[in-house]
């Protein structure tokens, strides 16, 4: 009885009472102590307990058992006997028996599927930090109900899985967990691939310990189940499906991407709890798509271990210091072995080539040459000279398997797949035994590679013997849908694959291929790939879309200048992210040789942020003084982003002069969360350019200070900045004032965007000088800008005098009704030359309708209103759509998502576009227009003559 209280708790039973079941509970117990003369509990105590509070009081005062006994009593006098019958069930072992069941599964899995058993990894004891970590994942902030989603994010194989598992121990051993959660589900995303369809109690059963799982139990509370959905990349959940077709029941079958992206949408299930762990790259394609409370970074071997695991595996002091000096120098491969198994395999790879008596520097030359190292390894016996024609055969199969699997988003390969790649039965112990495949699932008979990453090369080794038309599966595709796939980011869960390709073409790359198979590789992939840089030659679109870093990687990998030079000099914009010191030494070496750039987007993140060591900062900044000797270099620079940027004074000083005499030609300059360590008017000394017409600030923290020094550069009379954004920024209602002086002095300032500052006050000073007649701004944004009732007053007065002022948003303000009729009877004037209104999110009712009808009766100027995310209604439309066919009414485009409309409305906004002859688009996603609704806007759009733009 104690562990089955110790699991599970007394609490989860007291909370399925209602108010007046409690209250029963309590006055049974108070009976109960009076009758058999029980240890005295404190009435007054009782009385006012929690239902978590009393759980607590019975385990404080009594024995567990009988604190049982008496709870099945009351439940029994309240006529709560499902609640007796269902702890009884779990007091007789089903969460006991899977907690079990997992245990052995996990452990016996795990020592099976990796090469380095972590059998023993598995088995450590847990530590204070241990469980800490595991709590911290699902602390909640504010109602502890709340149901947690995290993510776990880092690259493949650094150890996400091995945390998982080894959280899943701690909640079967200990008391992490305790009351959270009964069942723990873990799904893993390319062995769940493999089924096709399932239903979420599939999957349950799938892991239960007998024929079937007790599912209408375990569902019964849902807040109580926490899913694991590990290797989220291995799964290409669709995420911007419509929610209706979305499932909610967890019975049903569905296509397995379905059923998970139902889970992960919060369609199913939405008070469970989720842990979901994904490569950088699949986390950042869906963030925006899944509402998570909580990231946690994993990223694999610190230095020491990694330099531990070279010792352990050398026991030769000098040989493994050796090898781990040639890792350590160079940054892609010390990178590599952050991974365990990566770590394990490059220490191996090292060893054997020095036993041999080779030369381990050149094998060190580039990340390619140490896989293919490798791999070749494994199918060359120990005496050996060459490969057999089996060993040929059984590697040439591999490849095949590997594009195959990298084009279809398959990582876990059945026998059948084996086969049809050419690898026989007879292979497998073998593959199975020099550690290229590994079994997962013996009962099914499920293969994987080593790591994605070896799956990665054999794909590219493929595509130097043979042509994608030669490959068993239609689904592989060209050298050159595969260099685009992998450039524009289109299968997030390629990492090296199109470098792999470059790296492979090196001249000593292919003396070993060559050697391998016993004759000379085509060199038509290298022409494929010239064909690659000329369709990038000339195509801004192109261009934009491509991943800067994939890039490089490609380029640093082949290691041919010639190459190199060309590559780079087809680009005229380039857009990359540099995530640690690895990416800056790539990024510098590829841009120093860039001479035609137009346009360079990048980030650093933390990278030059001036937290590490003297040493290793020197190396950076000799790097990132190449990043930055293009702006010397190529010397039509136009466009310069940064975004999300932390440089020290040392990083901005080589910024500073490299940009300080050559920046003639930017006409656009963008910092958006830039965080520079230095005196402040040397950024500012930068934008002190002729040429200058846009500059964006957003994000990017201003003082009252740096406020000034931006306004004393926008009130020189050269400058010619059009459009200024410094939204978000901190800016206050005292910046206000200065920006004020601004807009009557400055003669090119036309766009203004002010967001998400808190102006408050400030905004009396601004509406002053853009009632000025020299200020000449057109366009002005106030969205979220804690604007109070004080404000329309003056924003009304800048609507009657201000005539250049064409486009006004507020949103996201609390204008309400009462506000929109002040600034409405502005708008109704007959001289009131306002084009474009902004009120999304501005607190709007049917009343305000009323209002806005008035001005678009009045007002022939107006061609745009946003009124998303206001309370309109059916009522408030049909206002809005009576105005508009109104002959004074010139509108073109209407916002209305998310205003709680109905089919009901339909019949008016299909009036409005067959009688409205300048109404073109329309949003009116978010709202539940029913069938027939539609049905009637649809009639109404094939009437019109002109392209009519309807969203949703």
């Amino acid at each position: 009885m104690a562990s089955f209280f110790s699991d599970f708790g007394l609490m989860w039973y007291l909370e399925e009472l209602n108010k007046k079941e409690f209250v029963k509970f309590k006055e049974f117990l108070k009976q109960e102590v009076l009758q058999l003369g029980l240890k005295q509990v404190s009435w007054t105590e009782v009385k006012k307990a929690s239902r978590q509070d009393l759980a607590s009081l019975l385990l404080k005062h009594y024995e567990e058992k009988p604190a049982w006994d008496m709870t099945f009593r009351f439940f029994q006098k309240i006529n709560r006997k499902d609640l007796i019958e269902r702890a009884k069930r779990e007091i007789d072992g089903c969460p006991k028996l899977y907690r079990a069941h997992m245990k052995t599964k996990m452990t016996h899995d795990s020592s099976r599927a990796f090469t380095i058993s972590i059998q023993n990894f598995l088995k450590e004891k847990f530590t204070e930090d241990d469980y800490d970590c595991f709590e911290n994942l699902f602390q909640s902030k504010g109602t502890e109900s709340k149901p947690q989603v995290v993510f776990l994010s880092g690259g493949a194989g650094v150890g996400k899985t091995l945390m998982l598992k080894r959280l899943m121990l701690a909640w079967i051993e200990s008391p992490v967990f305790l009351h959270k959660f009964s069942y723990i589900f873990y799904f893993c995303c390319r062995e769940v691939k493999q089924l096709k369809t399932a239903s979420l109690a599939e999957l349950i059963s799938r892991e239960w310990p007998g024929p079937s799982a007790p599912i209408e139990e375990i569902l019964s509370k849902p807040e109580k189940l926490l899913f694991i959905i590990d290797s989220l990349e291995g799964m290409e959940c669709d995420l911007f499906k419509w929610e209706s077709e979305l499932c909610d029941n967890c019975t049903e079958k569905q296509p397995v991407n379905v059923l998970l992206s139902s889970l992960l949408r919060r369609k199913m299930l939405p008070e469970s709890s989720l842990l979901i762990s994904a490569t950088p790259e699949s986390f950042e394609k869906m963030e925006n798509r899944i509402e998570y409370t909580h990231v946690k970074i994993i990223k694999g071997l610190k230095e020491r271990n990694i330099k531990m695991s070279f010792h352990r595996l050398f026991q030769d002091r000098n040989r493994a210091h050796e090898a781990f000096s040639l890792v350590r120098e160079n940054e892609q491969l010390f990178t590599v072995c952050q991974v365990p198994v990566l770590c394990w395999m490059v220490a191996t790879c090292l060893k054997e080539e020095i036993e041999k008596g080779r030369d381990p520097v050149s094998i060190c030359r580039c990340t390619t040459s140490l896989y293919t190292t490798h791999i070749f390894n494994l199918f060359i016996p120990q005496n050996a000279h060459s490969p057999s024609k089996k060993s040929q055969d059984q590697l040439q199969g591999l490849c095949s398997l590997a594009a195959e699997g990298m084009w279809t988003d398959t990582f876990v390969f059945g026998e059948e797949a084996l086969r049809r790649n050419g690898i026989m039965d007879s292979d497998i112990p073998i593959l199975l035994d020099i550690g290229m495949l590994i079994n997962i699932r013996e009962s099914e008979k499920s293969y994987i590679f080593l790591h994605p990453s070896v799956q990665e090369v054999c794909a590219a080794i493929f595509y130097l013997l043979k042509s994608h038309v030669d490959h068993p599966s239609q689904e592989v595709k060209s050298i050159e849908k595969l260099m685009f796939a992998f450039l524009k980011k289109v299968k997030v869960q390629w990492i090296f694959f199109g470098s792999f390709i470059f790296g492979l073409l090196h001249e000593s790359e292919q003396k070993k291929l060559e050697a391998f198979f016993g004759h000379q590789l085509s060199q038509e992939i290298k022409r494929q790939l010239y064909q690659c840089l000329e369709t990038i030659s000339g195509n801004e679109e192109l261009q934009e879309q491509i991943d800067g870093m994939k890039l490089f990687y490609c380029l640093f990998e082949m290691d041919d200048d010639t190459f190199l030079v060309e590559a780079m000099n087809c680009m005229e914009q380039i857009n990359f992210v540099a995530k640690d010191y690895s990416d800056v030494i790539v990024a510098a070496h590829c841009l120093k040789h860039c001479f035609t750039l137009k346009k360079l987007s990048f980030s650093t993140q933390n990278v030059l942020s001036g937290a590490q060591e003297h040493s290793y900062m020197e190396r950076l900044l000799t790097a990132w003084n190449h990043i930055c000797s293009v702006f010397i270099i190529s010397k039509d620079i136009q466009e310069l982003r940064m975004k999300d940027t932390n440089l020290s004074e040392s990083a901005f000083s080589v910024l500073y002069n490299n940009l300080k005499y050559h920046n003639y030609t930017l006409n656009v300059l963008v910092a958006n969360n830039v965080f520079f360590v230095c005196e402040k008017y040397l950024f500012f000394e930068l934008i002190q350019n002729c040429n200058l017409q846009h500059l964006n600030l957003s994000l990017t923290i201003l003082s009252h200070s740096d406020v000034k020094l931006l306004c004393d550069v926008l009130s020189q009379a050269e400058c010619n900045i059009e459009e200024l954004v410094v939204a978000a920024c901190s800016i206050s209602s005292d910046d206000c004032k200065v920006f004020a002086s601004v807009l009557i002095s400055n003669k090119t300032l036309k766009h203004l965007n002010l967001a998400s500052n808190t102006l408050d006050k400030g905004i009396a000073s601004l509406c002053k000088s853009l009632c000025h007649p020299d200020c000449i701004l057109e366009h002005l944004v106030l969205a979220n800008c804690s604007l109070n009732e004080k404000c329309w007053d003056y924003l009304s007065e800048v609507l009657r005098r201000n005539k250049t002022l064409s486009h006004l948003d507020i949103s996201s303000n609390d204008l309400k009704d009462e506000g929109l009729k002040v600034l409405c009877r502005a708008l109704t004037l007959p001289d009131s030359v306002l084009k474009s209104l902004s009120l999304r999110h501005c607190l709007i009712t049917i009343s305000g309708c009323q209002d806005l009808a008035e001005v678009l009766r009045n007002n022939q100027n107006l061609v745009s209103l946003q009124v998303s995310n206001n309370k309109l209604e059916d009522t408030g439309v049909k206002l809005l759509c009576d105005a508009i066919k109104h002959p004074n009414c010139h509108l073109e485009d209407l916002g209305l998502e998310a205003c709680e409309l109905t089919g009901a409305c339909c019949e008016d906004l299909a009036s409005t576009f067959t009688q409205c002859k300048t109404l073109w688009a329309m949003n009116l996603l978010k709202n539940a227009l029913d069938y027939n609704g539609l049905v009637v806007l649809c009639e109404a759009l094939k009437q019109q003559t002109c392209a009519t733009y309807v969203l949703g």
